[in-house]
């Protein structure tokens, strides 16, 4: 067998076990958050596509090897530099396929209950005497905040009724019985472009939805809650509640969500349970802005 048909075979081998793990995460779908649940998604949508680069550039250096081989005298040296590579790559893949036996590993344990009533009772009243501004789902332990509510146009800064409704939530999070949750905080964007003006500060719609989860974690944590007990995320405009108009430009999808859920971390605490919606992280206000050409938000 050659070795870029044992390559070949080998690249089965993994392609079946990561169609393996999609069917355990599908049948383990009951028993974990949907924010874990996301993140092996995610995770595993990354590492199908690293497979799939790396994939792509075995098949460089097979056809280079393949160009060099009539010409032994100057091209021995850079052929054994190929064969390095092609061992390197095929290292990485291992690596990969470890990691996602890890996955399959870690959602094995996952077992998580539900809010408690008191909690629960509490959140709910405080949705429905600010129905206008956000929404509560108890089956996921969810509170949604309507982002055109929350935040200014292309801004990240709380708005005086929105920290108002805040501070009532850090009110139940400080009760006794909601002391035992984490929370995770995940910002959405519609799929409007970023403008100009908007870019100097938050350069994508990444940007812009981890912002103003950052943002309302900051305003969570100068009222008192524990900044450990709470993770900020953002999706961007990639999970959006409803189809995006033709010019982006759906307000359903600007939204801030807060997932409460009891800690399944270690010392520091980790992902809630109950939740879903988040696989993003923190993003450096920094990060240099993509390409994509501006329209006003």
């Amino acid at each position: 067998m050659t070795q870029r048909t044992a390559f070949f075979s080998r690249h089965n081998v993994r392609q079946a076990a990561l169609l393996a793990l999609a069917g355990l995460t599908a049948t383990l779908g009951g028993c974990i958050s949907q924010v874990d649940y996301d993140n092996l998604l995610v995770t595993n949508r990354t590492l199908t596509n690293r497979n799939q680069e790396l994939r792509a550039s075995l098949d460089e250096c097979e056809a280079a090897r393949s160009a060099l081989g009539g010409s032994r005298q100057s091209g021995d040296t850079t052929i054994s530099q190929l064969t390095a590579q092609l061992k390197e790559k095929d290292s990485l893949l291992d690596d990969y396929e470890q990691r996602m036996r890890q996955l399959e590993e870690q959602m094995q344990g996952f077992s998580f209950g539900a809010l408690d009533p008191v909690t629960d009772a509490a959140l709910a009243d405080l949705a429905a005497r600010h129905s206008n501004l956000l929404s509560y789902d108890s089956a996921q332990g969810m509170l949604r905040f309507n982002a055109d509510l929350t935040f200014g146009s292309g801004s990240d800064v709380v708005s005086a009724g929105a920290k108002r409704t805040l501070s009532s939530l850090a009110n139940i999070l400080k009760g006794s019985g909601a002391s035992q949750y984490d929370l995770v905080i995940v910002g959405h964007t519609d799929s409007q472009r970023i403008s100009s003006g908007t870019a100097r500060r938050h350069p994508t719609n990444m940007h812009l939805s981890c912002h103003r989860a950052i943002s309302v974690r900051n305003e969570l944590t100068t009222l008192g809650i524990d900044g450990s007990k709470i993770q900020a995320a953002g999706w961007g405009d990639q999970r959006p509640l409803v189809p995006n108009n033709a010019d982006g430009n759906t307000p359903a999808n600007r939204r801030v969500e807060i997932y409460v859920g009891r800690s399944v971390g270690g010392a520091g605490g980790g992902a809630p349970a109950g939740g879903s919606g988040s696989a993003g992280v923190d993003i450096d206000r920094q990060t240099p802005p993509d390409r994509q050409p501006a329209i006003t938000k």
